[in-house]
């Protein structure tokens, strides 16, 4: 008899929490994932895969040709949407944006929007990985393979300056100038982009978008009265017109859409933010 899934997640260890915010191993029992959506993901995952591969595509339906086996991707201002056919299998790590920064270093951007094959992004190392992931006996042993293997290629120093403008944006939750953090850093609000655009794949204005957007979907699942009107004002919107748009954009649903969906999701496959 199909059964749901199995789904274990283990918060960062201590010498991981400035890298990852969980990994996790899931593992199909004959009941898959049909047009299953993550709204514009705060965390870049790297997943190995053990089953039958995920089909998956950025803001569309997937198909066949969008079957990935083991693959890392990065953030994407928009839906991701999954598919898999009650054989899906893997252990999976959720990067930080600055953790996969100290892992990818500067291929950071070439991840942006795209799900790229391991093999591609790390080579050898992702052929490596994979076997030593598959012939490993028990999720606790595969947890301590892939946290040796981050651990140990994360060497990467993101600048002080990003950094700071990162930690603001997330702080504010998007509320705030671009140009007011570009001041206080010293630098040109040209070059901030450019710079955090290099380290953390998107333009510091798209991460305050997805941001805001996170704020107001964990607004929403918090249940406070008032509404969409009322969360739209507290999340930063300029009102309800505005965050409504944005829902469009990063879930690819209407607001009373997205929160219906939720409505029927199993709470374990929810990753970083509230979409």
């Amino acid at each position: 008899m199909d059964a749901p899934p199995d789904v274990i997640r283990r918060p960062a260890t201590r010498r991981l929490a400035h890298l990852v915010s969980s990994i996790s191993f899931y593992r199909e029992r004959g009941l898959g994932l049909t047009a299953f959506r993550h709204a514009a993901p705060l965390a870049l995952p790297l997943l190995v895969n053990l089953g039958t591969p995920f089909r998956i595509a950025l803001g569309q339906q997937p198909d066949r040709a969008d079957a990935r086996p083991s693959f890392a991707a990065g953030l994407f201002p928009g839906p991701v949407v999954i598919e898999s056919d009650g054989r899906a299998e893997c252990v999976q790590i959720d990067f930080t944006p600055l953790g996969a920064y100290r892992f990818f270093g500067g291929a950071v951007p070439d991840l942006t929007a795209r799900v790229v094959g391991l093999d591609d992004i790390l080579g050898r190392d992702g052929e490596d990985l994979w076997a030593r992931v598959a012939e490993a006996a028990g999720w606790q042993r595969r947890f301590a393979i892939v946290e040796e293997f981050v651990f140990r290629r994360a060497v990467h120093e993101p600048s002080p300056a990003v950094a700071f403008a990162l930690a603001t944006l997330w702080r504010d939750a998007g509320a705030v100038r671009i140009a007011d953090i570009a001041s206080d850093i010293g630098w040109s609000r040209k070059h901030l982009t450019r710079r955090f655009h290099n380290e953390i794949g998107v333009p510091p204005k798209t991460l305050a978008q997805m941001l805001r957007f996170h704020r107001a979907c964990a607004l929403a699942r918090a249940g406070g009265t008032g509404g969409w009107a009322a969360i739209a004002a507290d999340a930063g919107y300029a009102d309800q017109a505005h965050l409504a748009r944005d829902f469009r954009i990063f879930s690819g649903e209407t607001p009373t859409g997205w929160a219906a969906r939720l409505d029927v999701v199993d709470p374990r496959l929810m990753r970083d933010g509230g979409g």
